[in-house]
């Protein structure tokens, strides 16, 4: 496909963004008219579910949701093209405010009640889980990413060793493996004590990665310091700071919620803990700007993890932007900064809409399942394929070192978000220098 969102034949480098997004939209009203009459014909609707957190604690995650979206919407506008035929197709898109019950509530209402052909869900075990679990009850095909495979396999009830028990659901992305060689890679760029104070919740990405990195990273020979497991909500961090303290840790790692992160680091900061820190490498939260500006100062050289960048060198195989004509044309229609999210929601629907565009029949759930089960694609943020996962209906994919640093002069935002290393992809260009957080 061409570089613009839906395949007319335009130079983008060659355009200011006023005019490629006038360009744009002329093209999709185009590609609309010319499909009407296809519609008007047989009449015959896709129905798919889109459920993310967009507000809530975990809203940072569905922020750019809306754009994403509209993207998928102008590119589908002409319909999708699947088993010989013109198909209209409507997104159904849900909040879950961050609620795994209401999570599990829409799932159910777009099963029962909107009769939807396939399921897409995304971000965090609280919003994928129970909308999982509530597809595998219903029968119902359904896609997910951006939480540890781990989590979503083994926290619904899968056995180490023993076949699936999944028919219906699959997930794509990152898993305790991409952690390990991504964190082994990143804190080895820096000299350390290799001593590591651990901040990992009770809960699904919590319990997996206690259970499965922890024991991994002491193997490649760091020294965990781990407080024990704390619970979401949590508002006094005393005792674990100062077990950091003691024991003289000099990386720190976790997996909150941005609250409880930010909660933590701000009384590491008053309490001294900082000050002896040289990585402080988080997940789950720090993925997005609003995370790290929250923090002022505290927030500058906070290494993360990224399941999506802007240098990502693949296009969206629905719409057909590249990672940087994404990220550009968020922040020209939003005025807001880049994030993650932005590829990561994209990758979603480009698997989604290939596997329907693979499917023998989009009308048979079980056809559909199946067209999963098989699927091997290339998204905006890399590899699909399910026929070669750690275990079935799993596909993983990368997660590369990132860090948080300073803007440079004359930057619209004031902070950058650079690439450290890339071992989990090396086709992702690595674009600056690990630097201490007391650098």
């Amino acid at each position: 496909m061409t570089n613009n969102l839906i395949g007319t034949r335009i130079n983008a480098a060659s355009l200011t963004r006023r005019s490629f997004m006038a360009a744009t939209a002329a093209g999709s009203a185009a590609l609309a008219l010319a499909g009407r009459t296809a519609f008007a014909a047989d009449g015959d609707t896709l129905k798919v579910g889109f459920i993310s957190p967009r507000t809530g604690p975990l809203g940072g995650f569905g922020e750019t949701d809306g754009y994403v979206l509209e993207l998928a919407r102008k590119a589908l506008e002409a319909g999708l093209q699947a088993g010989g035929k013109t198909w209209k197709v409507e997104i159904l898109d849900r909040d879950t405010q961050s609620d795994p019950s209401r999570a599990g509530q829409l799932a159910k209402d777009l099963i029962n009640n909107q009769g939807i052909d396939l399921m897409l869900v995304v971000s965090t075990p609280e919003t994928i889980n129970p909308v999982a679990d509530a597809c595998e009850a219903a029968g119902v095909p359904c896609l997910s990413t951006v939480m540890p495979w781990e989590a979503w396999y083994f926290g619904r009830g899968a056995k180490p060793g023993a076949p699936s028990p999944f028919k219906w659901t699959y997930h794509f992305g990152f898993g305790v493996e991409e952690f390990l060689k991504t964190y082994i890679s990143q804190w080895n760029l820096i000299e350390t004590n290799k001593k590591v104070g651990v901040m990992y919740p009770n809960d699904a990405d919590g319990n997996a990665i206690r259970a499965n990195l922890a024991p991994a990273l002491s193997k490649a020979g760091f020294t965990i310091v781990d407080p024990g497991a704390y619970e979401t909500g949590t508002t006094d961090f005393t005792a674990q700071i100062a077990l950091f303290k003691q024991e003289g840790v000099e990386i720190f790692n976790s997996f909150p919620i941005p609250p409880d992160f930010a909660a933590f680091w701000r009384q590491a900061a008053q309490q001294g803990l900082t000050q002896q820190i040289k990585i402080c490498q988080v997940a789950k939260t720090g993925l997005f700007p609003s995370d790290i500006e929250s923090l002022g100062d505290l927030g500058v050289n906070i290494s993360s993890a990224a399941y999506w960048h802007k240098a990502f060198p693949y296009k969206s195989s629905l719409t057909g932007v590249s990672g940087t004509e994404l990220a550009d044309g968020y922040e020209a229609s939003s005025g807001k900064q880049w994030t993650q999210q932005l590829g990561a929601s994209l990758a979603l629907l480009d698997a989604g809409f290939d596997a329907l565009k693979a499917s023998t029949d989009v009308k048979s759930k079980e056809a559909v399942a199946k067209a999963i089960s098989t699927l091997k694609t290339t998204t905006i943020a890399g590899k699909v394929d399910f026929t070669s996962g750690p275990v079935a209906n799993v596909s993983p994919g990368p997660i590369i070192g990132t860090q948080w640093v300073k803007a440079q002069e004359g930057s619209k935002f004031a902070l950058d978000y650079v690439v450290t290393e890339n071992v989990t992809d090396p086709n992702v260009p690595v674009g600056a220098k690990l630097t201490p957080y007391n650098g």
